[in-house]
């Protein structure tokens, strides 16, 4: 099968030479949060790779740390990887194989491999040393294997306070990797699990149920982020030593960050307990929660990752590559609807007070079948304010007074006067339209404007809501995908802006699995605090920008 990446390279690699017949990946995601756009290359690599090569992915929640899980984030999860389209085989979680990770760990010190640890948490650190100073052995190291099973039991039992005692694996203090040195195996600690209650007493460490998880349950190639990398020669260890009879593999890619965008749990959950944001599922998040409110469609997400490539190397991108998929899928399915989000009058002088007609609009100008819509053409119309100046400017093709602009799917006008409010603020537009002119009449007269219009007798007033990044540009930097520290950051003033005098033409099938583009202003879904009173839709993105007069 051809390789599209190097991960591929070395599964091809393992297939040919015969380590691994059937392929079989994990989804290991810790159940602390929600799922972000960070997380999407994983997701992607490891149910893809399963797929491509006709072989499992399961999803395992790596529930070890019970001061931070619950199960919110266990449904969730799940959620947000049936919505990227993707399916496990099976359901998994860490502490399935507790019991069976406490007996590899009493394998340990039977050979001599494990001792329990007296040290203090700030001793341990010490005694690990640094990377230019090899560590120093800890005085209990050289325990007796008897006294180190029967302290690991009473371990076990809850018999000593949380932080007093651990269980290390005895490798090498004077590695250059300091994960080598001797590294902490299971930690006492007393808390309420949300799924096992308070059965387990000790705690695995990521660095030992890992890999013994990976090797258990079959696992051929664990494929995992950057930052395990120094970590492989532990995983490793732990799977040659506990001898399970499986040896999967741990490949490491590189993280993708997008620039300016807040990514990390810790920083994503201070915001929303901040109040800075709505929740989780705020638009201007890059939560795969946010995103789906927002409006993007799970497959510009696999279709941007895919673009990226798959690298050994950290890549920082800019949030204009990511806008360019979320566009071009969004241009293909999106049904084209007139709204006005700024109004104002529009008065046609010449054209009867008591006369409409219908007129075809197209709601899928991008597709073979257009599939032709009416709506109704009349006197008085609502258009943007921002289409009227009231200095002419040639270099401006839309209205002012003397210019002429096509109506979108009905006449073209000329602009004749305006009225204005006591303030300077328009009012009102007045226009003459030109009969012979309708669209789809074979009109040879040609104007450089097309705008778009409502109709107030036909259409429905809604809430518009406008977003922009959440982070003003002067804070939002992001080095290899570190963002500046949480409490240094500057809001964009205008990532949030609410309209609620917005119009939308009537009779159209608004529903929350449609997306829509406003001719002319961009894309927009619906949002969940729509009514049946009142929709409310969110901006996805913006059309492509052009220059603006």
């Amino acid at each position: 099968m051809e390789a599209e990446n190097f991960i591929e390279e070395i599964i091809n690699k393992d297939i040919l030479d015969g380590r691994v017949k059937a392929i079989q990946t994990r989804h290991p995601p810790e159940p602390s949060g929600y799922l972000h756009i960070g997380h999407v290359r994983n997701i992607v690599l490891n149910y893809g790779i399963a797929k491509k090569y006709n072989g499992i992915c399961n999803l395992r929640y790596d529930d070890t740390n019970p001061a931070k899980e619950s199960q919110e984030f266990v449904d969730a999860i799940q959620e947000d990887v049936k919505w990227l389209g993707y399916e496990w085989k099976d359901i998994h979680y860490a502490t399935e194989y507790f019991q069976q990770n406490y007996e590899y760990a009493v394998k340990l010190i039977k050979e001599g491999k494990a001792y329990v640890c007296d040290l203090s948490p700030e001793e341990l650190s010490k005694y690990r040393g640094t990377l230019t100073e090899p560590g120093v052995e800890s005085p209990y190291r050289n325990r007796s294997i008897e006294e180190n099973l029967e302290l690991f039991e009473r371990m076990k039992n809850g018999e000593f306070p949380a932080g007093s005692r651990c269980l290390r694996a005895k490798i090498d203090m004077k590695s250059p990797n300091m994960n080598m040195r001797d590294p902490v195996l299971y930690r006492i600690q007393f808390k309420e699990h949300q799924r096992i209650g308070d059965k387990w007493k000790i705690y695995p460490s990521y660095d030992f149920s890992h890999p013994l998880d990976d090797a258990l349950e079959g696992v051929t190639h664990s494929i995992c982020g950057p930052e395990f990398e120094d970590h492989r020669p532990l995983y490793n260890w732990v799977v040659e030593n506990c001898n399970t009879g499986n040896y999967p593999k741990q490949i490491e890619y590189a993280n993708l960050y997008i620039k300016g965008a807040i990514l990390g749990k810790r920083f994503i959950k201070k915001l929303v307990e901040d109040k800075v944001v709505f929740g989780f599922d705020d638009p201007r998040l890059y939560s795969l929660r946010g995103l789906k409110r927002r409006g993007v469609l799970p497959e510009s997400l696999i279709e941007f990752v895919n673009a990226a490539g798959i690298t050994k190397s950290n890549s920082l991108i800019e949030p204009s590559f990511l806008d360019h998929f979320i566009r071009d899928r969004l241009n293909k399915v999106s049904k084209r609807v007139m709204a006005v989000l700024n109004p104002v009058e529009l008065e046609i002088t010449n054209y009867d007070e008591n006369k409409e007609e219908e007129i075809n609009l197209e709601t899928f100008p991008q597709l073979e079948d257009k599939q032709l819509r009416k709506y109704y053409f009349g006197k008085n119309l609502l258009i943007e304010r921002e289409d009227f100046i009231k200095e002419p400017n040639p270099k401006f093709y839309r209205l002012y007074v003397g210019a002429e602009v096509r109506l979108k799917g009905a006449y073209i006008v000329k602009c004749t006067g305006f009225e204005e409010d006591e303030k300077g603020e328009i009012k009102k537009i007045y226009c003459e339209y030109d009969p012979k002119t309708k669209s789809g009449s074979n009109c040879e007269k040609k104007v450089k404007g097309t705008i778009h219009w409502i109709n107030p007798n036909h259409c429905e007033k809604c809430e518009v809501r406008l977003f922009e990044n959440l982070i003003d540009e002067s804070s939002s930097e992001m080095v290899e995908g570190q963002e500046r520290a949480v409490d240094n950051y500057k809001l964009n003033p205008n990532s949030f802006i609410k309209k609620d005098n917005c119009f939308i033409e009537s009779g159209l099938d608004i529903n929350f699995s449609d997306r829509y583009q406003f001719i002319r202003n961009g894309y927009f879904c619906l949002d969940k605090d729509s009514t049946n009173a009142r929709k409310v839709f969110n901006r996805t993105i913006t059309l492509k920008e052009t220059k603006k007069i």
